[in-house]
């Protein structure tokens, strides 16, 4: 395996475990390291992905907003239930 692919997966890997047993600083810095190492690997990738970084912020607030829509829904659902059955 190419010692730049081990290099971007293994600081992705320890990143994300750094992140997510509390150590966020410290796992975010690794894997920064893991994608300044992908960005000088494939340039062309990034800068596609940079260009469509818009459209992906759109669909990702379109879904968010449908995922509050669809808790907000739920709740009011539950709520409704609630008081049927306590007015009983």
């Amino acid at each position: 395996m190419h010692w730049k692919k081990v290099l971007v997966y293994g600081s992705f890997a320890a990143g994300a475990i750094l992140f997510f047993t509390g150590r966020r600083p410290a796992g975010l810095a690794v894997a920064g390291i893991g994608v300044a190492t992908l960005i000088a690997e494939h340039p062309e990738k990034f800068e596609d992905l940079w260009d469509r970084m818009p459209e992906y912020i759109d669909k990702g607030g379109r879904l968010l907003d449908r995922a509050a829509g669809f808790i907000e829904l739920i709740g009011q659902e539950r709520g409704h239930g609630l008081r049927n059955i306590s007015s009983r």
